[in-house]
Parts: structure tokens; sequence; C-alpha cells
């Protein structure tokens, strides 16, 4: 019987990132620290955090521009009138809202919470935003980690969603190179010979939510390894996780 056998780990000893700091430069000193080669179809899962902080995306509440529309709105809702003036910012529409709660599609097209903004983990009098763009940040790390170790890598960079009709929380990949974030199974036998016909496995959002699993909120231990999962290599990104208004039942 052939077992099937992946390794997840976290990475110890990444430093508190400042604005600028090269992350590449941080996992490669990381990895030589604790005597890790990466090797072929490694797979790394960076949270959204700790790229928010080097691409300088902490906003200082003195920095916010209130406008009356956000006024109105935080008035309507019971919410904080600069973060709800963040929130707008940060997206393309508001998809519901409610006392404290807005659910928003941001500008990267993601269907979350707050626009993806929070205060975790970070000073105090700050919000933290999303990343411009998380795919470009997991293809240049990438690259370089590739070259470093002369291997070929994926990269998901991570961060906690909510799920429609679901309790509870648990991580997304909103960032993906060099993996296929799919895995189709259209036109494949089952185990009773039929064809499969719609099944589309998320598998970047998967090995985001399992890297989870030994990172946490407050084990300050912000990336990990993931071993012995033979992914497809691609160039697609994280835009194939995204469903299509035309394709979705609540748009």
């Amino acid at each position: 019987m052939k077992y099937n056998k992946i390794i997840i780990r976290n990475i110890p000893g990444i430093p508190e990132i400042q604005p600028g700091n090269d992350i590449s430069k941080i996992i490669i000193e990381s990895l030589k620290k604790n005597r890790i080669k990466l090797r072929n179809k490694d797979v790394l899962v960076i949270t959204q955090k700790i790229i928010s902080k080097a691409e300088d995306r902490l906003i200082h509440i003195n920095s916010i521009k209130l406008t009356s529309k956000a006024i109105k709105l935080s008035k309507s809702i019971n919410k904080n009138p600069l973060l709800t003036q963040l929130i707008l910012n940060e997206s393309k529409r508001i998809i519901q809202k409610k006392p404290g709660v807005i659910i928003t599609e941001t500008h990267h097209g993601f269907i979350c919470a707050n626009s993806g903004i929070d205060k975790s983990n970070i000073p105090e009098n700050y919000y933290c935003l999303l990343p411009i763009n998380p795919d470009k940040s997991a293809k240049k790390i990438r690259l370089i980690l590739e070259k470093e170790h002369s291997v070929k890598l994926g990269i998901i960079i991570s961060d906690t969603f909510g799920r429609p009709f679901r309790s509870g929380q648990t991580d997304v990949a909103i960032g993906v190179s060099g993996i296929n974030p799919l895995l189709n199974y259209k036109g494949i036998k089952d185990s009773y010979n039929k064809n499969i016909n719609v099944t589309s496995i998320a598998i970047a959002d998967e090995l985001a939510s399992s890297a989870e699993l030994v990172l946490g909120k407050i084990s300050n231990s912000p990336i990990a390894l993931i071993r012995g999962y033979d992914f497809i290599s691609s160039t697609k990104n994280s835009k194939l996780l995204i469903m299509p208004k035309n394709k979705s039942l609540f748009s």
C-alpha cells in the first residue's frame, strides 16, 4: 500500500518586520539559521501581515481623511468612522452591511469583511491594509528563493477570511506564484468509472489553511514550509480563485 505524507512546519526566528525589509532575504537567513535546505516542489506559505508591513501598508489614524460618506455610513451601522473610511478606500463596492459589519469587494476582487483591514499584531493607532498586489509579491519572493536554492517552488500569501454560511474563519490564498491554485478533476474517472464533471479543488486555499495549523495568530511565526505535496507548476495566480460574477449565485 502506498502512503502519502505531507510535512508542515513553521520556520522560526523571523524578526519583527519593518517597512522596506526584504522578505526574501529574511527567509533565506532564517532557513540558514534553522539548517533548512529547500527542495524541489516545496511550498512556502507566508502570512499577509508581514508582506503588508514590509510594503509599508500600515496606516496611522492621523493620516486618514474622513469623508461625509464614511461618517454617514459609520453612524448608520455603529462602526468606527476612521475604519469605515479605510474600508471604503480599499473597496470596489459594498456587498452587505449591518451594525458593526461591512462586507466588501476589494480592489483585488476579494469578498471579505472590512476590506481585509485589521489591527492585530501591529503598533497602536495603526491599521493594516492588504498588499496592493499579493500575486506580484509572491512571484518576487519565489524567483529569488528559486535562484538561491536551485529548485522550483510554490509561494502562497495567506490571510484569514470568514466563509458564507459557515461559522469560524480559515486562512485562504490571496497571493499565489509557481503553483496552479486549482486542481481540476473534470473528465477524470471516479472509483466507479464515471466521469467527474464539475469538481475543482482550491489547492492554494487548502495549503494556506493547513499551514495555519502550525502558525496561529499569536505564535509570532509567520511562515510555514509544506513539503511532500506534488503540486502542478503554473504561471497562474490567485485570480483563478475568485468566482466570476456571471457564475456567482450570491453577488
